[in-house]
């Protein structure tokens, strides 16, 4: 699912994502409900965001107006990276959005009561989670109770250049590639110094992805830390050692010597790299791409898993008008608002129905013969991140550790038994 970290990953995806943003409208107004003339009620709603976003959200908000006229959305857009410090500090002066958009830090707002449980207004309105989105229905939980509505949720997937495999005679991508497949391809792909086989995995959503592959957990069932776990630990070696053994991945001074805020993404863009793993946003600055590309599920290991990204939508403690706020979720969230999100290219809609229509598999703005069947495809694979209330403390614990790591290589074991230490000592 799409978070803050997300947005300053190494892929180099949210910089670029939140570049540009503005404010809708002035955060710091009158944020709860107000029923005015008419029997209408204001709803407050914020969500993160670009042109793209603000676009999507404002369409699906007209909707929701039209189809239920006693409702009224004051839609604020934050950028990405203020979005948590301003909604916590609305929330804590009592002045909390009615409707918020939230992601994998989910929980660091349902252990501090500061969203509401929905399970009441889930039961009351007859809605089917599983049924409306699958497996992620009830993903945005805690001590049982489900706090937000999934709103936009989409698997990470293998990007390729076609013409580069092509050239090398190699068969394309697929979800049934071992660890061994895929390094064997980036060897075939990769010319010394000047074309990689892979963008690499320095990104908490990529190697988690290998990790669980191997059968292993970041947090366990039981809500322990087994990151120094010998599955965890050959999983990021695995990763880290194709940069910084086997090559096939730009170093970080490579990358740097391609250009300023150079990643995965934008050397995927410039055919650096033949291959790339990250969500959906990547395929917007590649629709005017002039070499052939595709997207895959994303190979597996021991066993298939793979990261997801996305957002739900919540309600705030401060709302005075909750069955409003979710009246509004429901509607945002059913077919025909969700069927927005493919119109304007932002992002995979958690609606199962929508996902899986034809407007999805084959959207208009898409190259001929896109495979966007892989994010289907890719949906029984996704397994459950652990959205813990220190998830803020838990990955400052990996950037404090696999920093050097990561630029210059070095063994797992000795950082991830640093890291299980201080999660340790944050989760009790």
């Amino acid at each position: 699912m799409v978070d803050m970290a997300r947005r300053s990953s190494r892929a180099g995806v949210a910089a670029m994502a939140i570049v540009g943003m503005a404010a809708l409208t002035a955060c710091g107004s009158d944020s709860s409900a107000q029923e005015g003339e008419g029997g209408v009620t204001t709803l407050t709603m914020t969500v993160w965001g670009g042109d793209t976003d603000k676009k999507a959200y404002q369409e699906r908000v007209d909707m929701l107006e039209a189809a239920h006229p006693e409702i009224k959305i004051d839609l604020q857009l934050i950028p990405g990276d203020q979005y948590e410090q301003k909604v916590q500090t609305m929330i804590a002066g009592g002045d909390g959005p009615d409707i918020m958009q939230v992601a994998e830090g989910v929980n660091v707002y349902s252990s501090k009561g500061q969203i509401l449980p929905l399970d009441e207004y889930i039961a009351s309105s007859g809605l089917d989670l599983e049924e409306r989105f699958g497996p992620v229905g009830d993903l945005y939980s805690y001590e049982d109770q489900v706090y937000a509505i999934p709103d936009r949720s989409g698997a990470m997937v293998v990007y390729y250049n076609k013409d580069l495999f092509d050239a090398a005679g190699l068969e394309y991508p697929n979800a049934d590639w071992t660890w061994e497949d895929a390094q064997a391809a980036m060897e075939e792909l990769t010319i010394p110094g000047e074309q990689w086989g892979y963008g690499g995995a320095g990104w908490w959503a990529q190697w988690w992805s290998f990790a669980y592959q191997n059968g292993g957990q970041i947090i366990d069932d039981s809500g322990k830390p087994t990151a120094n776990s010998p599955e965890v630990v050959e999983a990021l070696q695995w990763a880290n050692d194709l940069t910084h053994r086997h090559h096939v991945v730009p170093t970080a001074a490579e990358y740097a010597d391609m250009g300023p805020d150079m990643g995965g993404d934008p050397a995927f863009a410039a055919q650096k790299v033949a291959m790339n793993t990250t969500g959906f946003w990547a395929i917007g600055g590649l629709l005017e791409a002039d070499f052939n590309w595709d997207i895959a599920p994303m190979w597996r290991g021991e066993e298939q898993a793979v990261t997801a990204f996305g957002s739900g939508l919540a309600i705030s403690r401060d709302s005075d008008h909750p069955e409003e706020a979710f009246t509004a979720i429901d509607y945002l969230t059913d077919a025909e608002a969700q069927q927005v999100i493919i119109d304007t290219a932002q992002d995979v809609p958690a609606n199962l129905e929508v996902q899986q229509s034809d407007a999805f598999l084959a959207p208009e703005w898409a190259p001929e013969g896109l495979n966007m069947g892989a994010f289907g495809e890719s949906s029984s694979f996704i397994f459950r991140a652990p959205f813990i209330p220190q998830w803020n403390e838990m990955h400052a614990a990996f950037d404090d550790n696999l920093g050097t790591f990561w630029n210059e290589g070095g063994d797992a074991k000795t950082q991830l038994d640093a890291i299980q230490t201080q999660l340790e000592s944050v989760i009790r």
